[in-house]
Formats: structure tokens, sequence, C-alpha cells
């Protein structure tokens, strides 16, 4: 802009939210520079505007921003995000700026945080293997490239080491592009930060990671720039650089959380458990960044952490998160209290786009069968656990006791791996062999005959 108007005109501070009056031809979503007195700035961004007023989110405390003596600037466009393939190995706070004393970013270009709507006749079908090295994943709820898939876990449970190891081990099969994480921290705890941080670097995964980390003790509001600050960054390291992008946002519950702040301070009609109405299209806003573009090399896969609130899969973002996604992966507190890690229930879990980066040519032909004998053996498994609390496992007939040991094997030797441990999918395959294998043959109805004839581990 050639000039800026500066508004002495505040009315009131609420919150994170500022009304400024007597301003004229203010945009949704565009970008404020807040002036205070000792000369500090801050940024803020539009929410709401009538003829006559403005109401100001401020990316920031708002203390020290009085009605007297701050003046506010609109500043005539969207929020942008500097990216550059430089940003590989660096760490940013949740508004952008480098907190890893490392130099300054020389940005290649600047781009709306809110991203641009992928055309749906543009969007290319994901059907490319991610291998994790996890077998729950990669052998029953298998991730696909360009999909969106969500950790539901509880409090205390490891989803961050989970993520971690995600992190570290994910790479795109049989694929020559780069692979490249975003990783976005919302909310999280310092002492997580430097879980993720020291594991990075650590591991050498850092070199190919881009990490926004917002801590719990930040402004909540900045919360909801972090995630939009990573996809834009993904955005650009996928479809202008080429490269295969696994976007790690973590914990969305955090962001739901300021999104309702935001919502009280401008006392809005609540949702259910106050969250609101709008929840549903703004978490879409989100979700709906990752996929494959036709004639574009790269690719956005999501994996996004939601904690639920005293474990309650009903709870509003659950429920919602659910609707958008394709499919979860659920960590289960009993497994976690029996010392399985990861505890990825695979009961609870599930992947829709599982099918379109499996068998021939993908992962292994007898790949759909075999996670589908072994679902169907787990769950036979575990009504035989549970019919044994109540007449024991003494009274049980032959058929559910084998079954009953087959789950106990299942959960130690196919769900339960190392911290450290990166299975390829022909192990994961050959553990899952081993293990029906323990049933006789002709209760193996759900694999084809020439697969059980070329795997089964006859004694």
């Amino acid at each position: 802009m050639e000039f800026e108007i500066e508004y002495e005109t505040i009315e009131s501070v609420a919150g994170p939210l500022v009304v400024v009056g007597r301003v004229g031809n203010a945009a949704y979503n565009e970008i404020v520079r807040i002036k205070m007195k000792d000369g500090e700035e801050r940024l803020g961004q539009v929410l709401d505007t009538s003829d006559k007023h403005a109401v100001v989110q401020v990316f920031g405390p708002t203390n020290g921003i009085n009605v007297s003596d701050t003046s506010v600037s609109f500043l005539g466009e969207t929020f942008k995000a500097g990216v550059s393939e430089e940003m590989l190995g660096r760490i940013f706070d949740g508004q952008g700026r480098p907190i890893d004393g490392g130099r300054e970013v020389p940005y290649s270009k600047r781009m709306d945080i809110n991203g641009e709507p992928i055309n749906p006749a543009a969007r290319g079908m994901p059907s490319d293997f991610i291998e994790t090295g996890i077998s729950t994943i990669d052998g029953l709820n298998t991730l696909v490239r360009g999909q969106k898939l969500p950790i539901f876990s509880g409090s205390g449970l490891p989803h961050n080491e989970l993520a971690a190891q995600i992190t570290r081990q994910a790479r795109v099969k049989d694929m020559s592009e780069d692979f490249a994480v975003v990783f976005a921290g919302i909310g999280i705890t310092y002492d997580d930060s430097d879980y993720f941080v020291r594991e990075f670097r650590k591991t050498g995964a850092l070199k190919r990671t881009v990490a926004f980390i917002n801590l719990a003790g930040d402004p909540s509001i900045e919360r909801i720039l972090t995630p939009r600050l990573a996809l834009t960054t993904a955005e650009y390291l996928a479809f202008e650089k080429n490269m295969h992008v696994l976007v790690i946002l973590d914990d969305m519950t955090n962001y739901c959380e300021a999104l309702r702040e935001l919502s009280s301070a401008r006392e809005e009609v609540p949702g259910r458990r106050g969250y609101p109405g709008y929840m549903y299209t703004d978490l879409a806003s989100i979700f709906e960044r990752a996929g494959i573009i036709k004639g574009k090399k790269g690719s956005i896969t999501q994996l996004s952490i939601e904690t639920m609130p005293s474990d309650d899969v009903t709870h509003p973002i659950i429920d919602l998160t659910g609707y958008i996604t394709e499919g979860q992966m659920f960590l289960d507190r009993g497994m976690s209290n029996k010392g399985i890690y990861p505890p990825i229930n695979p009961t609870g879990s599930l992947s829709r786009l599982m099918n379109f980066g499996i068998g021939k040519g993908k992962t292994r032909e007898d790949h759909r069968g075999v996670a589908d004998q072994l679902y169907g053996a787990y769950s036979r498994a575990l009504e035989a656990r549970s019919l044994s609390s109540i007449v024991g496992a003494e009274a049980l007939s032959e058929s559910d006791r084998r079954y009953l040991a087959f789950g106990e094997q299942f959960e130690n030797e196919f769900i339960k791996q190392g911290f450290n441990e990166s299975r390829t999918i022909e192990e994961t395959l050959t553990i899952g062999w081993k293990l029906l294998s323990m049933l006789p043959e002709d209760e193996l109805t759900r694999i084809k005959e020439e697969y059980v004839k070329k795997y089964y581990q006859r004694k």
C-alpha cells in the first residue's frame, strides 16, 4: 500500500478481540498492525466487519492494548507466510518465526495461509502405499499417499512417541521423489516440544522436517494460525517442489479449544458442549488440504492427533473429525496398561483407502486376505477372552482356547513392537502368517486358497 491510515478508535478489548470503531472498507481476514504507546507492534486479523466497526483477532496477548493510546492500521492483505525449501531442518514458532537460533530464512515467495481449495475434478485418487514400519498401521490400517487419517488418543497415552516414530520411519515405497515431514505442535507442553526436537535431531529426521511449535503457554489464539502455516508450507513443498509431504498435526483438540475460546469471546451462540456451530466447516478447511493433484508429482498426506477428553469417542471433536477424514487409528488405554506399544486397537481402527494402496505391485498379493483374516481371528479371540472371564479358560472349547492363545500372541508379536523397530511390509506379513498358522488351515476362509498354500506355515 502507498499509505496507511491509523485508527485510534478502539472501543473495547475482550479477551483476544479488539473492537475498532469508525472504520471504513475493512475486509474479512484482512491483516492489521496494532501499535501501542511504547512502540511495540502486534499483528491481528479482521474477523467481522460492519459499516462502522471491525472486530480484530489479536495474534498474541492483548495486555497493554487500551482504548486511549493504541492505534490500528489495516494493511489491505490477508495473512501470508514466507515459504522456501530452506525451511527444511528448521524450527519455527506458532507465528512462523525461527526459534532454533539459526539464520533468517531466505523465503522464495509468500503464500496466503488459508490456501487455495483444490478443484475436486483436479484431485487424484490416493493409491500409493506409505510404509511407516509399524505393523498395525502397515498391515491392518494402511496409510496411503494423499490420505488424511487421524489418531484418536487419550490423555497420557503414547501418541507423541507414535508421532515421532512415524516421522522418523515413514517413506513412500518405491518412489524416487523427495519425502518431507511438516510437523505442527499445537498447544503442546514445553516437555513435549523438547521431546520432539530431541527426537528429530537424534535420529536425523530433522533434516527433512519443518517444525512449527505452539506451546501451551503461548497465546491460545496462535493455535488458529499454526496448522495453517504448516499446511501452507506443505503445499509449497508438495505442489511446487514435487515432494511427498507428511503433515503431522498434534494436537487438534487444542486447536478446537482455541476455536471455542474465540467463539465465546465473540459472544456467538454455542453449539454442542460450547463449541461453535461452524466447527465442522472449520475443521474441513484444514483436513481437506490433503491430497493429490492430477499432473503434479507431489502430494500431501495428513496424520492428525486428537486427544479424547475423558476417553470419550462421542466427543464433538472426535465425532466431527470422523465424518471428514478417511478412517481413524484408535489408541487403547487397556492395551497401554498391559505394556503394549503402540497400543493401536485394530477393532476400533479403520483406513477407508487401504484397498487402493495394497495388493500386487504395491505391497503383496496376499495383503488384503491376511488383514481380513487377522481382524476376524482377533475378534474371535476377544469373544473367547470375554467368555473366559465369566466361565474360566478351562470351560472353553478347544477351538476357543486356540483363539484365546492366538489373541495373546497377536498382541505381543504383531501389535507390540519396539519404539526404534521398523518393520518392512514383508516382515509384517510374515509375522501375520506365523500367527495365522496357529489356526487350522481350513479356518482361513478369508484368504484365497492359492495364498494359503503358498504362505501357510505347516508344522
